[in-house]
């Protein structure tokens, strides 16, 4: 009996795998963020989760255009991880809610978002230059760019105060 050869999968197969992955993912996080700026104890924190919703729905509409660009339909596969580390954020949120740790945890949370998103991104222009998409790959290091920056402020607002307010509470 002969058994039929499995379908050959190629880096394009996973680079619109990949996309699916991380579309699925910034909708997730559009969700969570005004939940996390509401949750928010100080102005400043609730201020750069806003400004990142803005930025997300800019990086959502980025990746709808590299699905244009491959002739496909923008469209999420679901993924564990990203669901896994909201709700590690909604559990913060429950467990640390009114305290002063509060504020120290969501950005925890928040930076272990931006690092999820920094590989994926950072993975997929790699594997858009190497199937020829300059376009694409230029798209989607803007958004790394964005992610990156918003990392380095959720680690300055808690250089800056947040730490030490939870700390100073104990």
């Amino acid at each position: 009996m002969a058994t039929k050869k499995k379908e050959e999968k190629t880096l394009a197969d996973l680079f619109e795998h990949g996309l699916k992955d991380i579309y699925y993912a910034e909708k997730k996080i559009l969700t969570a963020l005004p939940k996390m700026a509401k949750a928010a104890e100080t102005e400043e924190l609730t201020a750069a989760f806003q400004k990142h919703e803005k930025e997300t729905k800019g990086q959502v509409e980025r990746l709808e255009r590299v699905f244009q660009m491959m002739d496909q339909s923008a469209k999420g596969k679901k993924c564990p991880g990203i669901d896994g580390i909201i709700e590690e954020g909604k559990d913060i949120i429950d467990e640390f809610k009114k305290t002063p740790a509060l504020d120290a945890g969501l950005i925890a949370a928040a930076q272990a978002v931006e690092h999820y998103e920094i590989t994926r991104y950072g993975t997929l222009i790699a594997w858009a230059q190497k199937l020829g998409m300059s376009d694409a790959a230029e798209l989607l290091q803007e958004t790394l760019d964005e992610e990156k920056a918003t990392d380095q402020t959720l680690t300055e607002l808690a250089e800056s105060a947040v730490n030490e307010y939870a700390e100073a509470a104990e």
